[in-house]
């Protein structure tokens, strides 16, 4: 499927800004599942792109503003064509951190013997080898997605997975973030990843989160699990960034000065190419 993207991140401010570095992950990278043939990235100021240590690629800018300046509004663009493959299970490249670093604990996805006895529910005993039956993991995704609700406006962005079981209820973001600390907790290797998803029906989800869950720690072997649909990732998602959890690879993050309060709008649209 080819897909054309345009996601616009709206910036205002109640004072003048007079400094900001701020970091995006707003550039999906071809890869087994899809191919990217055109991105553009745009920002008030000069971008400088490097990758991070998930392999993701990142760009940053700088805004210094001058005392006599009175800049109240800043605005990001991302646009371009992504093709998409529908390729759920893949091999990560060589020089990609190993499987083995998805079982630490991060700060939205932390392992719990409650999640890990949940977990059970699904895939009673770890699988010899570190490899992981696909058909149990799927299960997982079916009773996380049935434990945690999709339900919109019911977390935010700070939500842990811990939170957001106890409560039943969340957005994609939360479920991706119960079935990683679920997996974590049955020592399975999973990961957060963002990106977007096109479907006519369902504009809320057109920024979307899934997992990744490893099938096969010697042979870095994943699989990715869409857990809001129960199901493996296929033509209608594509790949932005991945991480521990949302902290490690949010749409953007920095820090600033001035500005007094900020308010943010996001609008996305996706349209077959």
């Amino acid at each position: 499927m080819k897909l054309h993207i345009k996601h616009t991140t709206d910036y205002r401010y109640t004072e003048p800004l007079r400094y900001a570095l701020q970091t995006l992950w707003l550039t999906p990278l071809s890869g087994p599942g899809q191919t990217v043939n055109f991105w553009s990235l745009g920002a008030p100021e000069k971008l400088f792109a490097q990758s991070d240590a998930f392999g993701n690629s990142i760009h940053s800018y700088t805004f210094v503003g001058e005392v006599a300046d009175n800049v109240r509004w800043s605005l990001v663009n991302a646009a371009g064509h992504v093709e998409t493959l529908g390729v759920a299970e893949f091999t990560d490249a060589q020089g990609m951190p190993l499987p083995q670093l998805y079982l630490r604990e991060s700060p939205l996805a932390r392992p719990h013997p409650g999640l890990a006895e949940f977990g059970r529910r699904f895939i009673p005993a770890a699988a010899p080898g570190g490899k992981a039956d696909l058909q149990a993991i799927l299960a997982l995704a079916a009773g996380v997605a049935g434990a945690v609700s999709y339900q919109k406006n019911s977390t935010n962005v700070t939500t842990t997975a811990q939170q957001a079981f106890e409560s039943g209820a969340g957005v994609c973001q939360d479920q991706a973030h119960v079935m990683v600390a679920v997996c974590r907790s049955l020592g399975i290797p999973a990961r957060y990843v963002s990106g977007y998803f096109y479907a006519a029906n369902e504009p809320d989800l057109a920024s979307h989160a899934w997992a990744d869950v490893c099938l096969d720690v010697a042979g870095r072997r994943w699989v990715s699990i869409d857990v809001t649909h129960s199901c493996m990732i296929d033509e209608r998602h594509v790949r932005l960034a991945m991480g521990t959890d949302y902290s490690a690879c949010p749409p953007s993050k920095g820090v600033r000065h001035g500005g007094g309060e900020e308010s943010m709008t996001v609008s996305i649209t996706i349209e077959p190419a």
